[in-house]
């Protein structure tokens, strides 16, 4: 498996918690002496993971974006395919909540919308193999640590699994601008599926047409569409607020 590289100290304590045999080398940048660097630092020996104190400018070649100081090296982590997915519903001990993006192409909207989903409690964000951001150091640095957390599942075919879905009783709710039910209307209390699209484009005809509802978030200004990260965010909590009454 080839190696890739994550940075942020969020992204980094992220793999550290949840796959510390990830981690192959560490780099910190020289002049930072606090509490955050001597606790990592003491973990990394303990696990005998190499790091060094570099300058900075050696940081900044390694990665693009803003690393805070810290970059590390881990092997290729295992992206959950559509088996394992179904696996973790059959198993699971509370209904199916689920983020579908069709088409999400920018990696900083899809780490945004990883974090949104790990702090609602999203089981799983499921997005199509082709046109479709991957998990970049960028969306891991974005993401605060949820890449760790919430598994990303990619499938061959999104219709064909938005069916499967439905046949495991997975309700699918899509925003659409046009819908005439409104996000306030919808019911997400029970397995659910939220359904976004892409980016200006939103939803594919096929993606759109699987959906068992369409509905809208309300806009009272000038603008007519919010960006996709926000847009999730906006429908993620209102879903949230519903399974925690």
């Amino acid at each position: 498996m080839a190696d890739e590289f994550v940075f942020g100290w969020h992204a980094i304590e992220a793999v550290l918690k949840q796959e510390p045999g990830r981690l192959q080398q560490v780099w910190i940048q020289t002049g930072r002496q606090d509490r955050r660097v001597q606790e990592i630092t003491e973990v990394l020996n303990e696990l005998s993971v190499p790091w060094q104190i570099v300058h900075r400018r050696e940081l900044d070649a390694r990665v693009a974006g803003v690393h805070q100081g810290v970059v590390a090296q881990v092997s290729e982590s295992r992206e959950w395919d559509e088996a394992d997915l179904l696996a973790a519903l059959s198993s699971a001990d509370k209904p199916p909540f689920l983020l579908v993006l069709d088409g999400v192409t920018d990696p900083h909207n899809l780490g945004a919308c990883l974090r949104t989903a790990d702090a609602v409690g999203v089981q799983a964000v499921v997005v199509p193999k082709d046109k479709s951001a991957s998990l970049t150091p960028t969306a891991r640095k974005v993401a605060s640590g949820a890449a760790e957390t919430v598994p990303l599942v990619r499938v061959t075919n999104l219709a064909r699994f938005l069916r499967t879905l439905q046949d495991q009783g997975v309700w699918l709710i899509g925003t659409a601008g046009e819908a005439k039910t409104s996000l306030y209307q919808a019911d997400f209390r029970g397995p659910v599926a939220l359904v976004m699209g892409a980016e200006g484009k939103g939803m594919r005809r096929l993606t759109r047409e699987h959906c068992d509802l369409l509905i809208n978030i309300p806009m009272q200004g000038q603008v007519d569409s919010l960006n996709v990260s926000v847009a999730t965010g906006v429908c993620l909590y209102e879903a949230l607020r519903q399974r925690l009454a």
